[in-house]
């Protein structure tokens, strides 16, 4: 008998490939769509004339899955998962703005509803494996192991750093092995429905739109003094949270009498006070640490650890790897950087590996210089 596989089937060419390929490989396929935002909704809170285009968006990509399923003979379910999503992934979002951190819902997003409801969803199907279209490859011997995608420009392992070795244990990733070119040349190969459709960018839930002026309808916006480290104030800031470390764009300041022309950074924030720091300069000091201290730490195929280890780290998606070592404090890994780090970022992700495999990662909680705290 064949053994049965449930995809998330999303509308997209990288999970259309994926449905095609193990359809090759002699499995039974089963598309499941996934709804995870609720946009009339959002839509109706926001008062944003675009809604139209919004759910067209959302019943287009679900239209798309439904022909790609139909072109390859394949069953097709949808699912809503939007209460999931606004309990484990939205609400988390939306807090770690209000602690002025930077936070990557893709993650927990992963973690909690495609490699978690989406699976218990998918049990009713009784299936041997669940599938996914990511850029990841994942080894089944006596271990269950998640490794890096070959396609070194679309590896998605730094997204799925928070999943389980149980959550892995029944997981294929079918386009893993290939390049994003290769994906791309398979979908025209075989005239699939999406095989000319762009990929998808940014968060699901604000799409196109304005990230500040959605953030604005959940979040109240603070305006306060934007200020050099020396305590010079030269301009005003829109609120905090429209922030991020080592961003340029959107301060409004330059051509000021008394600096340079270099542009200026973000270089950290004071919540209490509410007061946000810049420098000029891409390499300005202040950018760089040299340790970080991470919580939520999820290893995948580690047991807790005595003593340091010589790992690699990404403190960002597409980052190239820095060598550091890990120790764990507590529930927290301390992480010394071999050579410093631009924009360590509290919210965001550090990722560790071995070579090509993805040891697990947690949440950037506080970043170091010297064994200065810094403000951020």
């Amino acid at each position: 008998m064949k053994k049965t596989v449930v995809l998330g089937l999303s509308g997209g060419v990288d999970s259309a490939v994926s449905a095609l390929l193990l359809k090759e490989q002699g499995y039974h396929v089963i598309g499941l769509f996934m709804r995870n935002w609720d946009s009339t909704t959002n839509n109706d809170v926001l008062g944003n004339p675009t809604l139209e285009d919004d759910l067209c968006t959302q019943e287009k990509d679900y239209q798309d899955a439904v022909e790609v399923a139909n072109q390859l003979g394949i069953e097709m379910h949808r699912v809503d998962f939007i209460e999931e999503y606004w309990d484990n992934v939205f609400s988390y979002f939306l807090e770690e703005y209000k602690k002025g951190r930077t936070p990557n819902p893709d993650i927990l997003c992963n973690k909690y509803i495609k490699f978690d409801a989406f699976f218990e969803h998918a049990k009713k199907f009784q299936p041997d494996y669940y599938a996914m279209g990511h850029y990841a490859r994942v080894t089944h011997n006596h271990r269950h192991m998640l490794l890096r995608g070959l396609d070194d420009n679309k590896d998605q392992s730094y997204f799925l750093s928070q999943l389980s070795e149980k959550q892995l244990s029944k997981v294929l990733f079918p386009i893993g092995e290939l390049q994003k070119g290769e994906v791309r040349r398979l979908a025209n190969e075989h005239n699939l429905a999406v095989k000319d459709k762009k990929d998808s960018t940014g968060i699901c839930f604000i799409g196109e739109r304005n990230f500040n002026q959605f953030l604005q309808n959940y979040l109240p916006a603070k305006a306060g003094d934007m200020m050099t480290l020396d305590g010079k104030k030269i301009g005003e800031h829109t609120g905090l949270m429209y922030y991020t470390i080592g961003q340029r764009k959107g301060l409004g300041i330059g051509g000021l009498q008394e600096y340079d022309n270099e542009p200026w950074f973000v270089l950290g924030k004071d919540l209490t006070n509410n007061v946000l720091f810049v420098g000029q300069g891409f390499h300005h000091p202040y950018l760089y640490s040299d340790a970080c201290m991470v919580e939520d730490v999820n290893l995948i195929n580690l047991a807790r650890f005595e003593g340091p280890m010589e790992v690699t780290a990404k403190f960002r998606y597409r980052q190239k790897d820095t060598p550091v070592t890990i120790e764990f404090i507590g529930e927290e890994l301390y992480v010394k950087m071999k050579e410093d780090v631009r924009a360590i970022t509290p919210g965001q992700a550090a990722v560790f590996y071995d070579g090509d495999v993805c040891l697990g990662g947690g949440f950037i909680k506080e970043a170091y210089k010297f064994g200065e705290k810094r403000s951020y």
